[in-house]
This record gives structure tokens, C-alpha cells and sequence, in this order.
């Protein structure tokens, strides 16, 4: 939800994203229960078939909208991207300024994300005022948005992606807005001259029907590169054989809950299992430093910030998402994906009892794992664990997320 938080409601621009944060409060903290009686039971085996590669991931991150909340500080920029001393996020979400004057002021934290090894995206919320009549660009602009596009991807180095319009179907901001007609007409006529490739059509709600109309356009969908969306108000959904890479670029659980509350995180894991299991590349929270978000306003990696983790550290752009059983077990949750030999399955416990789950490999094996563990009370705890043939079992704490490595 972008653009609310400092407002705090009393203006339009707020006002809208209220409504955003009223369609997601009815999900957060749900499913967790206080209880840690211990039970042993095994429901189903979670079956890993490396065999049967799915998505190619793009990662995990968040954004820094420097138009709306300071930039972050150095430290904070290492506790974001960094994979051994913070979240290890691989994505970082900008905003491209409406004056160019602006540009400079994005490079400082692109560039440290990108040292990182980070994929920068860079959404606009509007074009140069220039360009626009009312909150709609001008179809006589069209060049020249293209060509201001262009202009940043070269002032800031060079970005992974650009999405030239952020959520067009949300009536009633005060962003740009555009008709799935007029975004495919720009992306047709000037996708291939924006200087980096395209990410569109970034709809609210991930509306399935304004994703397909665009990609009708052949032009269209060949001048775009990764098919990308906000998931407020809808669970994220399989989009089909769209031929295109799927990134969930905006979403937040609820922004009146502290990211270290531990019921929240967990929604939030499942959140990113949904997504990563409907066959989508990326995940990107909203504001990555806020009090609801994966640091907070002091610099500590928050509790969802460690369960973003979970992911980021370990499962890098490149990898493969393999088929793994998404329930095995109720409660239970996981997804498994592979880089050459080495094998990484994220596992969601929503249970209130510890549980045992078993899991059977095809075609990938391992004599070992590195098994790391965030609860309410712990973060990324490491430990490790042998295995023999192609098979092994995990006990699983209450409430929690394990992300286990091969070795």
C-alpha cells in the first residue's frame, strides 16, 4: 500500500490506502494458536521431484519510495540485502521520480542493493506533469514518456525492470490511471524504447481479466518482459500458461501491526508460500523499513523481516522452483526448489503442537542438511542434520518456518 502511511489517512491519497489496509486486516494473525503441546503424528509425506522444474525465481524483497519516506541508511541497506548479516532481500522496488532532477537521489541504495546482488525494479506512479491531462497520460506523449523512462534506467545505472503505470485499474487515487486499453496501446507503441525491460501491467487485486486483455496484444506481450501485479484483497491465484514470468510486486499484510508480531509474520509466510506455490517468481512486500515491515523505524530486522528471510537468504534468483506436496500435512506447508545440485525446502508449520513431517526425494539427493528455524522466540536458528537414502524426517517447532539446505 504505498503511499498512506504518512498521512495517516486525512488526505485522499490516504484515504485510499486505508481501503487497501481494510481488505487485508481481515486475514492478519490468523491461524496461530499460543499452544506448544508436543504431538508426534505424520500425516502425509511430502514427495520432492526435482525432475519437474516449475518457475525460475526472481526473489524476495521490498521497496524504498524515497518521494514518500527517507531513503534508507547504510545500515538498514545492509540488514536488507545482505545474506549473512541481514534479510538477504534480492529485490529492491523504486520509484521513478516525476522530475529528473530526482534521479540522483535513487542511486546511493540501488547501487548497494545491486552489490548485493539484488535485481532493482522501478515502478512510476505518474509521468512529468508535461504529460499528463488530469491523472491520465497523454496519448500524444507517448514518445516522450518513453524517452523520460529511458533517461532514468541510464541516470541510475541501469535497473532489472521498469512498469510504466502502478495499479492503472485504482480508481480514485491520485496516481496515474489508465485503462487496460491505454496501457497496452503505450507498452505496444513504446515498450521497447523505455531503456529497460518492461514489467506491466502491475493491476490491483492481480485482476486476472485487465492481466489477460493486455497480454491479448501480441505487441504488447512481446514488448513486455515479466507479467506483474499487487494481490490486495485476493489470495494469489495461478495466472495459467501465460508465457511470461509472474512477479507479485506490492502487498502488505497490515499496517497497524507491529512486524514483530508473530501472528502477523506467520500470515505473512503463508502469504509467500501462496505465491511461490501459484507458480509466481517474485515476492515484494511494500516499505521495507516501517513498523509494520521487515525493519522497523529503529533499524531491527523485524519478526517478519527474519520470516522474509527464510526465503531470501537461501532461495537466490536463478533457482527452481521443483514440484514438492504444497499440504502434506494440515498445517503444514512447503515448497522446495533446486540451484544444480543443491536442494532448499521452505517449510510453514502453522500448527500449535510441534510436528513430525516426512519428505521423499526424486531425483536430487543429499547425505545432509543446514536447517535453519524462526518461531515467536527465535530467529534463523541454525543447527544441522544427516540423512540416509532418499528419504528423512523433520520435527517442526510450533508456529514456525524452517528453510533446510542440502549439503
Amino acid at each position: 500500500m504505498k503511499k498512506s502511511i504518512f498521512t495517516l489517512c486525512v488526505s485522499v491519497l490516504a484515504l485510499a490506502a486505508c481501503t487497501k489496509q481494510n481488505i487485508n486486516e481481515q486475514t492478519a494473525g490468523a491461524g496461530v494458536s499460543k499452544s506448544t503441546k508436543a504431538v508426534d503424528a505424520v500425516a502425509g509425506t511430502a514427495t520432492v521431484d526435482a525432475s519437474t522444474v516449475q518457475q525460475t525465481v526472481q526473489g524476495f524483497g521490498g521497496a524504498s519510495i524515497l518521494a514518500w519516506q527517507a531513503d534508507l541508511t547504510s545500515d538498514q541497506r545492509t540488514k536488507a540485502f545482505s545474506t549473512t548479516s541481514g534479510i538477504g532481500m534480492s529485490v529492491l522496488r523504486v520509484m521513478v521520480p516525476t522530475i529528473s532532477s530526482s534521479f540522483a537521489a535513487e542511486k546511493p541504495t540501488i547501487d548497494v542493493a545491486k552489490s548485493f546482488g539484488a535485481r532493482v525494479i522501478a515502478t512510476a506512479w505518474n509521468a512529468p506533469s508535461s504529460m499528463m491531462t488530469g491523472n491520465h497520460l497523454n496519448t500524444s506523449s507517448y514518445a516522450a514518456y518513453a524517452s523520460y523512462l529511458s533517461s532514468y534506467n541510464s541516470a541510475v545505472g541501469g535497473v532489472y525492470a521498469i512498469s510504466p503505470f502502478n495499479e492503472p485499474n485504482y480508481t480514485g487515487s491520485t496516481w496515474m490511471q489508465a485503462s487496460v486499453s491505454e496501457v497496452t496501446n503505450f507498452v505496444a507503441q513504446q515498450g521497447a524504447n523505455c531503456g529497460a525491460p518492461i514489467m506491466a501491467p502491475e493491476p490491483f487485486n492481480m485482476d486476472q481479466s485487465f492481466i489477460n486483455t493486455f497480454l491479448s496484444n501480441s505487441t504488447a506481450k512481446a514488448n513486455t518482459s515479466f507479467v506483474c501485479g499487487h494481490i490486495y484483497g485476493v489470495n494469489p491465484y495461478s495466472l495459467g500458461s501465460i508465457g511470461k514470468s509472474v512477479w507479485m510486486t506490492e502487498h502488505y499484510t497490515n499496517s497497524s501491526i507491529s512486524g514483530n508480531d508473530w501472528g502477523n509474520a506467520m500470515t505473512a509466510a503463508k502469504e509467500i508460500h501462496d505465491c511461490m506455490n501459484a507458480g509466481w517468481a517474485a515476492y515484494v512486500w511494500w516499505y521495507i523499513r516501517r513498523s509494520y515491515g521487515p525493519i522497523d523505524e529503529s533499524s531491527n530486522i523485524t519478526k517478519l523481516g527474519y520470516v522474509m528471510a527464510q526465503w531470501a537468504r537461501f532461495v537466490r534468483p536463478g533457482y527452481s522452483k521443483i514440484s514438492c506436496t504444497s499440504n502434506p500435512t494440515s498445517g503444514v506447508y512447503a515448497t522446495a526448489y533446486k540451484s544444480g545440485t543443491k536442494l532448499v525446502i521452505v517449510i510453514v508449520n502453522q500448527n500449535s503442537a510441534t510436528t513430525s513431517q516426512a519428505f521423499s526425494l526424486s531425483g536430487i539427493s543429499a547425505t545432509g542438511f543446514d536447517r535453519y528455524s524462526t518461531n515467536s522466540s527465535s530467529n534463523l536458528v541454525h543447527t544441522t542434520f544427516t540423512t540416509s537414502g532418499s528419504s528423512f524426517n523433520i520435527s517442526l517447532a510450533p508456529s514456525s518456518v524452517t528453510t533446510v539446505i542440502s549439503q
